[in-house]
C-alpha cells in the first residue's frame, strides 16, 4: 500500500516532468495556475506489477486459410490446421483450443490417437509433432524432423503404435509412437518407382496399400518385404478408400471418375463412372472420395468433392453424396479445403453406418446431416461466420447489464435462417462448465457491408445475439447515382468506422464510411416512422501561421492541381457542381417500418462542397444523460442535440481556440478572387434537401490519414507506420491538419474559478491540444425538450506530446468517475396512466463525494506519447509519463483491474502497457504482439477486467488478458478436451477375424518393425526433439479429474515398471537360490559318508 501525496498549492502550469519542451500544461496564456486551499491529495494505490501477466485466452472464427481435417471418433473431437502453423481443437460448446506452432509452418496433416488423448500433426517444415491432449492446455511431448526428405502423407491405423509416414521420394519410413523415433524397416519405392507423393491408406494383416499420385498402385508385404501386386492405371490419383469387408476399392481420378477395383482381379477397375456426365465432356478432378457403407441400406454412401464439367462457368464448389442411384450435389459458398464422413464405429472393417460430413471450406466449416434425405445442415453452436462481411471495428463491453443480453438475444432468435437438422450437434467431446468468476460480456463488430453483430462473449464463449443492418436506413443507388461515394469510397459505401453504445440507455450511434453518423434506440415494439435527417454544409477558409505571411503557398488538392481561380456555380452543369451539396449516400424519405430492436432516429450526413467529398469522422461520442452527439473531423466539431434534432455547435478547430490558439494561426483563403469575411467562420448555406433540418459542417481540399482511416491499403502495412509523429512538424502540415481526434462528455469544471461541475465536452485534437467546452443543459424534462442547450467554448487549452487519444476521469480517491447516463425506456411501448414514461438520469458527478475527497476531481490525458494527470479546476500537471520515443500509442483507455483502476495502452511496436493512476507508475511492458498488419491496429480495443481483443486475422478474433488474476483462473474457465471413455469393442468378423485390421497384434508386430528385428535409422535421417508438453511438463500442467487421471496412469507406469524390476531381481535371487542348493546338495554328498577327521 503505497500513499503518493503532491502539494497543489502554488503549483504553476509548467511542469518539472517535461523534457520534451513541449508547451506547459496550465492554461493557454501561461499564467500561473490558481490551486485550491493548501493541503495535502492523498491516493491509495493498490495496484502492482505482480497484478500483471499477459496470456491468451481464446480465439473465436473460422481458423483462417485452413489446410487440413481430422476427427476422433470416440472421444468426437475435431482438429483444424491451418498454414500459419495454428491447431484449432473443438468439441461441444466450450470446449474451444487453440495451439500453434512455435515454427509457424503450415500443417499439412493431422491424425489423432484415437481415445487416447494426443494428437500427431505433420507440418510444411518435413517436422511431426505429438501432442498431448490430456490437459487443458495442449503441449508438444516430441517433436521429429526429417532432414532429407519432405513429408506428403501419414496415416496411422487404429489401435497402432507405428506411423506410416510417406515423403515426396516415394519412401515410407515407420515411426514409434510411443517413444517417437524411426524404426529402421524402410520401404524404400524411389529405386523401384520413379514415382513420388506415396499416400499409404490401410494395413493388411502384412500387407501394406499405397497409392501414388501418377496413378500406380502397390500392395506391400511388410513380412516379406516385397511387392504382393502392383496397379498401373492412366489416370491420375487423388484419393482412395475401401470397403469395410477389404475386398474391393474406389479411387477418384484426374478426369473426374470414380473407378471400382476388386483384389480378385487388379488387371483393370470393374467399374468406371464418370458421376456429372459422360466421357465425352471434361470434367475437373475428384480431389478425394469416401465409400462407406450402412447396416440399413445395401446401397453404399460415396461422398466426393469436385468432378463438376467445365462447361458449367461460375459454378460454385460442389459436395456431391451419391446413395444409390440417388445423387445430390449440395453448393458450397467457398473452396473446400477437406471433408471427412463420420461414422458410428472407429473400426475400419466394420459397416461404418456413416451419420454427418464435416466440411472444412476455405471460410467456413460445416456438417451435412446424413441420417435425412434432404440432407440438412447442422445449426453451427460456434461463431464461424464472424468475416460473413469483413470486420471494419469492434468494441468490447465488460461487465454488462445482466438483463441486455437476454433481451438482444430473444430479438435475434427472431430472425435466425431455419431448416437445420434437428438432430444434436455431433461434434460432443470435452466437458466444460461455466466458471464460479463469470460476468456479462459483449462485443460488437462493425462490417462492411453496414452490418453491426452483438455477442454474447460471457465466460469465454461467443455467440451472436442480434445483427442489425445500417444500410436499410439508405435508398438503394441507382446506377446514375453510384459515382456519388465512388470517389470516397471504392467498396462497400455503407462499411462501419466507429461504435458508440451505452448498454445503460440502449442507445447505439455507428459512424459510416461515408461521412455519416446514425443513431438508434432500442425498442421491443414494432414502429411506422420518418427518421430525421440533418445534412452538414460549410466552407472553412485555410490556415496560415505568422511565419508563412511573406511566402504564401496555395493549396492544393490531393492530385497535385492548384484550385481554379473561378469555382462552378451551384447551378453549372459541370459534374462537379452537380454532386455539390447532397450527401454521400440518400436516406428514405418516407415512412418506414421497423421490427423490434435497434430503429434509427437520426441520420447525420457531411455533404459534398466543390466537387469534394466529405471528410471522414474522426471522433464520436455519446451521452444518455445529456441527449448530446459530438462528432469531428479534421476540420472541426459539431454538436447534436438529438432530442430536439438541432445543431448546438458547428466550429472549426481554430474557432474553438479562439484567442487562445496556442499556434497564433491566421486565416486567408485559397481561392484570390473569393471576397471573404475578416472573421473565421465562413458563411453558413441553408438549403432544403428532403430532410427537417439543413445546417453546417466544414469541408476542405485537405484530406488526412489517421490510423483508424478505413481507407488504408492493409496490404502495406509496413509504410503505414513508418511516417514521422514527431511533434515538431513543419507548421503548415502542422496546423492545418489538426483534427478532432478524441471526444469525452464528463461532468467537470470548464472554468478555474468554478466551484460545482457543470457538464462539458472535452476535446482532443492531432497536435495534442485538449480543449475544455462547458455546457448548460436545462435539469427538467419538459424544458430540456423545449429549451435551447448552451455550449460556449472557453479557450481553455491543455497540452500533450502527440495526438491525443483518451481522456479520463477519477474522483479525488482514485476511483473512475463513469459518464451520467439515461435508463432505458422504450419509447415505443403503449403508455400506461399509472406509470408515465419519465426521464431517468443517473449521474456519477465528482461532487457526490465531496466530504470524503474534496472539491474537485482528477483528469487523465493519454496521447501518442505521452500521459498525463491534470487536477480539476485548477488544471495543475500533477503526473507526467513519456510512454514511448521510439514508437507511439495506438490505443490506450482508462480500465479497472482488481477493484483498481489503470491505464492501459497498445503501442505499434508490439507492446502492450499498463500504468497506475494518478501517479502513472509503469506497472507492465510486455513486447506481446508485433504489429503487422493495419487490420490489428483498426480492430484492438481494452475492456474492464483486465481484458483486450483484436482481429487477429481476417476471420478469427483473439481474446487476451492482463490481469494476473484472470491467467491463474483461466484453467479453471477453459474446457476438458480428453474425457475417460471406454474404447467400444470390436464387432465379431466371422472369417474375417484377423484379415482386415482393427487389432493392433495381427499387423504391428514387434519383431518387424522394432529395433531387434529392423535396426536403428539412420541419425542423418531425422531428429528427434524432445517437446516441453514431456511427461515431467504434464505432471505440472494437468489440472482437475483428467489430470488426476493422468497422474494416476502415470503413478501406475512407474509402479508397474518398478514392479517389473522387482520381479527380475525375485527372479534372479530365485536362481541364485536353486544353484546355491543344488550346490550344497552335491556337497552334502560328496560329504556323507566322510568322518570328521577327514575334512
Amino acid at each position: 500500500m503505497k500513499k503518493f501525496r503532491k502539494v497543489l498549492d502554488g503549483l504553476t502550469t509548467s511542469s518539472p516532468a517535461n523534457p520534451g519542451g513541449s508547451p506547459a500544461c496550465g492554461s493557454a496564456a501561461g499564467t500561473p495556475s490558481t490551486a485550491p486551499t493548501p493541503r495535502e491529495l492523498e491516493i491509495q494505490e493498490t495496484l502492482m506489477s505482480e497484478h500483471f501477466q499477459i496470456c491468451k485466452t481464446v480465439r473465436h472464427g473460422v481458423p483462417y486459410q485452413p489446410t487440413a481435417l481430422a476427427f476422433d471418433p470416440v472421444q468426437k473431437i475435431l482438429a483444424i490446421g491451418s498454414r500459419s502453423g495454428g491447431v484449432r481443437l473443438l468439441g461441444r460448446p466450450g470446449v474451444d483450443c487453440h495451439c500453434q506452432h512455435e515454427s509457424g509452418a503450415a500443417v499439412l496433416q493431422l491424425q489423432f490417437l484415437i481415445n487416447e488423448g494426443a494428437l500427431v500433426t505433420a507440418c510444411a517444415d518435413d517436422t511431426l509433432h505429438l501432442w498431448n491432449l490430456r490437459q487443458r492446455r495442449p503441449a508438444i511431448l516430441h517433436s521429429l524432423k526429417f532432414n532429407r526428405e519432405r513429408i506428403t502423407f501419414c496415416h496411422l491405423p487404429f489401435q497402432s503404435k507405428w506411423l506410416y509416414v510417406g515423403t515426396e521420394r516415394g519412401n515410407t519410413h515407420i515411426v514409434n509412437i510411443e517413444s517417437f523415433i524411426l524404426s529402421g524397416y524402410v520401404i524404400m519405392w524411389n529405386k523401384a518407382l520413379e514415382f513420388c507423393n506415396t499416400h499409404p491408406y490401410l494395413c493388411f494383416h502384412y500387407l501394406l496399400f499405397f497409392c501414388f499420385e501418377s496413378g500406380t498402385i502397390v500392395m506391400w508385404d511388410l513380412r516379406a518385404k516385397r511387392t504382393d501386386f502392383r496397379i498401373y492405371y492412366d489416370e491420375a490419383i487423388h484419393s482412395a478408400s475401401w470397403h469395410h469387408e477389404g475386398r474391393q476399392f474406389m479411387c477418384s481420378h484426374s478426369d473426374g471418375s470414380l473407378s471400382m477395383w476388386n483384389l480378385r482381379n487388379t488387371a483393370k477397375p470393374f467399374q468406371v463412372t464418370f458421376p456429372h456426365g459422360g466421357r465425352k465432356e471434361l470434367f475437373k478432378p475428384i480431389l478425394k472420395v469416401e465409400y462407406k457403407t450402412s447396416r440399413n441400406s445395401s446401397e453404399a454412401f460415396v461422398v466426393f468433392s469436385g468432378g463438376l464439367s467445365y462447361d458449367k462457368a461460375g459454378r460454385r464448389p460442389t459436395l456431391t453424396i451419391m446413395h444409390g442411384k440417388a445423387i445430390t450435389v449440395l453448393e458450397m459458398d467457398y473452396p473446400i479445403v477437406d471433408f471427412l464422413v463420420l461414422c458410428e464405429t472407429p473400426y475400419i472393417n466394420e459397416v461404418q453406418e456413416p451419420y454427418a460430413v464435416v466440411v472444412l471450406l476455405e471460410k467456413d466449416f460445416v456438417v451435412v446431416d446424413l441420417t435425412q434425405s434432404n440432407f440438412p445442415i447442422f445449426e453451427n453452436p460456434y461463431p464461424m461466420d464472424i468475416h460473413e462481411s469483413p470486420v471494419t471495428c469492434t468494441a468490447y463491453f465488460a461487465d454488462c447489464p445482466p438483463d441486455i443480453i437476454p433481451v438482444l438475444y430473444s430479438i435475434g432468435a427472431k430472425h435466425k435462417k431455419t431448416g437445420y437438422s434437428h438432430k444434436e450437434w455431433p461434434v460432443s467431446g470435452g466437458t466444460w462448465t461455466v466458471g464460479s468468476q463469470t460476468y456479462p460480456e459483449i462485443i460488437i463488430t462493425g462490417h462492411a457491408d453496414g452490418s453491426i453483430k452483438f455477442w454474447d462473449a460471457t465466460a469465454i464463449t461467443l455467440q451472436m445475439l442480434y445483427k442489425l443492418k445500417t444500410s436499410k436506413v439508405f435508398e438503394k443507388p441507382k446506377s446514375g447515382d453510384v459515382g456519388r461515394s465512388a470517389e470516397l469510397v471504392e467498396e462497400d459505401p455503407y462499411a462501419v468506422q466507429m461504435i458508440s453504445w451505452c448498454p445503460q440507455s440502449r442507445i447505439l450511434c455507428v459512424v459510416g464510411i461515408s461521412a455519416h453518423v446514425i443513431l438508434y434506440r432500442f425498442s421491443k415494439h414494432d414502429a411506422m416512422d420518418l427518421m430525421d435527417q440533418l445534412l452538414l454544409y460549410c466552407e472553412m477558409e485555410d490556415v496560415i501561421s505568422p511565419s508563412d505571411t511573406e511566402n504564401t503557398p496555395s493549396f492544393s488538392d490531393p492530385s497535385g492541381h492548384s484550385p481554379q481561380p473561378q469555382p462552378p456555380s451551384p447551378r453549372s452543369n459541370t459534374p462537379d457542381s452537380m454532386r455539390d451539396s447532397i450527401p454521400c449516400l440518400k436516406v428514405k424519405d418516407r415512412m418506414i417500418r421497423m421490427p423490434p430492436g435497434y430503429q434509427a432516429e437520426l441520420v447525420v450526413q457531411l455533404l459534398w462542397v466543390d466537387g469534394e467529398p466529405p471528410q471522414q469522422i474522426t471522433s464520436l461520442d455519446l451521452n444518455s444523460a445529456y441527449g448530446l452527439l459530438a462528432l469531428g473531423n479534421c476540420n472541426g466539431l459539431t454538436v447534436v442535440d438529438y432530442l430536439q434534432k438541432t445543431i448546438l455547435l458547428c466550429m472549426s478547430t481554430l474557432e474553438l481556440y479562439g484567442s487562445a490558439d496556442p499556434f497564433q494561426r491566421l486565416t486567408r483563403s485559397p481561392r484570390k478572387n473569393r471576397q471573404s469575411t475578416s472573421g473565421t467562420h465562413a458563411p453558413c448555406v441553408s438549403e432544403s434537401h428532403e430532410c427537417s433540418n439543413a445546417v453546417c459542417f466544414f469541408v476542405t481540399k485537405l484530406k488526412l490519414s489517421l490510423p483508424t482511416d478505413l481507407k488504408t491499403d492493409l496490404g502495406t502495412v509496413e509504410n503505414s507506420f513508418s511516417r514521422s509523429r514527431s511533434s515538431s512538424v513543419s507548421s503548415i502540415d502542422r496546423e492545418t491538419k489538426e483534427a478532432v481526434t478524441t471526444l469525452q462528455f464528463a461532468e467537470s469544471y470548464g472554468h478555474k474559478s468554478d466551484t460545482l461541475p457543470t457538464p462539458c465536452l472535452w476535446v482532443g485534437t492531432s497536435l495534442g491540444l485538449v480543449l475544455i467546452i462547458p455546457m448548460s443543459i436545462p435539469t427538467d424534462e419538459q424544458e430540456r425538450l423545449e429549451d435551447p442547450v448552451t455550449v460556449a467554448p472557453t479557450g481553455t487549452v491543455l497540452m500533450l506530446k502527440g495526438s491525443i487519444l483518451r481522456i479520463g476521469f477519477l474522483d479525488c480517491g482514485g476511483a473512475l468517475i463513469n459518464s451520467p447516463y439515461e435508463v432505458w425506456r422504450d419509447q415505443h411501448a403503449p403508455d400506461h396512466p399509472d406509470r408515465p414514461r419519465k426521464r431517468k438520469l443517473v449521474n456519477f458527478s465528482p461532487s457526490s463525494s465531496q466530504e470524503a475527497s474534496g472539491d474537485g476531481h482528477l483528469a487523465v490525458v493519454c496521447s501518442e506519447r505521452q500521459a498525463k494527470v491534470f487536477f480539476m479546476p485548477s488544471q495543475a500537471c500533477l503526473y507526467v509519463h513519456n510512454i514511448t520515443e521510439s514508437s507511439f500509442v495506438l490505443r490506450a483507455d482508462v480500465v479497472s483491474v482488481c477493484n483498481s483502476v489503470c491505464l492501459a495502452c497498445f503501442c505499434a511496436n508490439g507492446h502492450i502497457m499498463t500504468l497506475s493512476l494518478p501517479s502513472l507508475r509503469p506497472l507492465l511492458d510486455v513486447n506481446y504482439l508485433p504489429l503487422t498488419d493495419m487490420r490489428i491496429a483498426r480492430t484492438f480495443c481494452f475492456t474492464n477486467g483486465g481484458q483486450a481483443l483484436y482481429l487477429c486475422s481476417p476471420t478469427e478474433i483473439q481474446r487476451i488478458t492482463y490481469s494476473q488474476e484472470m491467467c491463474d483462473n483461466l484453467q479453471e474457465m477453459l474446457g476438458e478436451l480428453f474425457t475417460p471413455i471406454e474404447t467400444p469393442e470390436a464387432q465379431n468378423r466371422g472369417f474375417l477375424k484377423g484379415f482386415f485390421g482393427g487389432n493392433a497384434q495381427t499387423f504391428d508386430r514387434e519383431e518387424l518393425f522394432g529395433e531387434a528385428a529392423a535396426g536403428k535409422a539412420s541419425r542423418s535421417l531425422a531428429q528427434h526433439i524432445p517437446g516441453q508438453g514431456g511427461m515431467e511438463g504434464m505432471k505440472a500442467a494437468a489440472g482437475g479429474v483428467v489430470g488426476e487421471l493422468a497422474r494416476a496412469r502415470i503413478a501406475l507406469d512407474e509402479r508397474g515398471q518398478r514392479l517389473g524390476e522387482l520381479e527380475e531381481r525375485t527372479a534372479l535371487m530365485m536362481t541364485s537360490a536353486e544353484t546355491f542348493s543344488k550346490h550344497a546338495h552335491e556337497l552334502m554328498l560328496k560329504c556323507k559318508d566322510k568322518k570328521w577327521y577327514q575334512f
